[in-house]
Parts: structure tokens; C-alpha cells; sequence
């Protein structure tokens, strides 16, 4: 169980180095809390700061998504012996989602986060990079259909389980348990998201909207 704790508490610091939060301070002390919707993540960086700064902070928040359940389950760490009791599936799993949890809940930047999505990314990459397709696919068409990124983030998030649920599970359940508790994570990261939709005021990127440019 050392392994375990260690290898879930070393998923969960990567994961607490916010990309939007580093390259704001590379570029001269930039929080991106304090503008915009005040969220660390790409999205607001993209808004705030532009397309150049958004790309550093995503690339970061998927590295860091990806190393702990690519790298870390295998690892032998000095002292700590391979546990043969531990499940390496439920590890890489568990990785996994410390290190989204640390994104969105980030230790060293006083748990003000972003939302999770590029880093769950990153870790989709690292357990299951087949997921990426149908994931960015519902993405993709959720976003250029309403112009609605935390939409198209929560949907796509959403259709994993389902998706995997279609194709059959072929031992494929601590992955189901996984993309669910994934899917139910991302909305509740999104639940602001889901108010302004409600009451109609949420940001609409309307330049990517192809129904809106054809209508014009």
C-alpha cells in the first residue's frame, strides 16, 4: 500500500503544476485568476492573455496529465518495491485521476485550479489514447454546433463511458468505473458552466460556429 499512497501523492503535485499559473509567471507575473471568467485553465488563458500563452498552458496541462499513469505505475522508486498486490490497472487509474484532481485543486497555488479538461486529456492519452478520437470528435461537433466550449468539454466527457458502454466492456470495467467517475467530475468542475447556460448568458465563441457563418 506504500506504493500506492506514494505513487497517487506524486500524481496528485504533478498535477497540482498549474500550466496557466507557470507560464504566467515566465511572462511576468500574469495570474489569469484575476481576469477574465477567473479560472486557470486554457480556455481563459485563450481569452485573456491569446492564442500563444493558451498553448503553453495546454501543452503543459496535458504533459502533465499524461506522465503519472504512462510512467508511474511501472516505476520503481528508491525504497519502494513494486507491490505485487496493487492492481498496475487500478495504479494507472488512480494516477490518473490524482492528477486531474491535483489540476483543478492545485496544492501548491492555494487549490484555485482550472477545470480539469486538458489535463483528463492528457491522462486519456496515457491509459487509453483510442479514446481520444471519439472524444474529440463529440468535441468537436458540440463546439462548432453551439459555439459552447464547457458544453462541448462536458459532452465529450459524457460520451466516453457511453461510448465504451456501446463497444462492449471485454474486461474493460475499471475503465468504465474510471471514464464515469471522470465524466461526473468534469461536470461538477463545469457546474458554473451549466448555470450561465441555464440562465443564458455563457461565452459563445461564435467565429467556429459553421451553421452561424453559413446563415450570414
Amino acid at each position: 500500500m506504500l506504493e500506492l499512497g506514494l505513487k497517487v501523492l506524486i500524481s496528485y503535485l504533478i498535477g497540482s503544476l498549474t500550466g496557466a499559473l507557470i507560464v504566467g509567471k515566465l511572462a511576468g507575473g500574469i495570474d489569469i485568476r484575476t481576469q477574465g471568467s477567473g479560472n486557470a485553465g486554457g480556455t481563459n488563458a485563450l481569452r485573456t492573455q491569446g492564442k500563444w500563452f493558451a498553448l503553453r498552458v495546454i501543452l503543459i496541462d496535458i504533459v502533465k496529465g499524461f506522465v503519472p499513469p504512462w510512467l508511474l505505475p511501472a516505476l520503481a522508486l528508491p525504497g519502494v518495491f513494486l507491490d505485487p498486490e496493487v492492481s498496475r490497472t487500478w495504479l494507472m487509474l488512480a494516477c490518473a485521476g490524482a492528477s486531474v484532481i491535483g489540476h483543478c485543486y492545485p496544492v501548491w497555488f492555494g487549490f484555485a485550479g482550472g477545470k480539469g479538461a486538458a489535463t483528463a486529456i492528457g491522462a486519456l492519452l496515457g491509459i487509453a489514447p483510442w479514446l481520444a478520437l471519439p472524444g474529440v470528435l463529440v468535441w468537436v461537433i458540440v463546439l462548432i454546433t453551439t459555439g459552447f466550449v464547457g458544453l462541448a468539454t462536458m459532452l465529450a466527457a459524457v460520451a466516453l463511458p457511453i461510448w465504451l458502454l456501446i463497444n462492449g466492456l471485454d474486461g474493460q470495467l475499471p475503465l468504465l468505473v474510471f471514464l464515469t467517475g471522470l465524466a461526473l467530475f468534469i461536470v461538477f468542475t463545469h457546474r458554473a458552466n451549466i448555470r450561465r447556460l441555464l440562465a443564458g448568458n455563457e461565452n459563445r465563441i461564435e467565429k467556429v460556429m459553421l451553421l452561424r457563418r453559413r446563415s450570414r
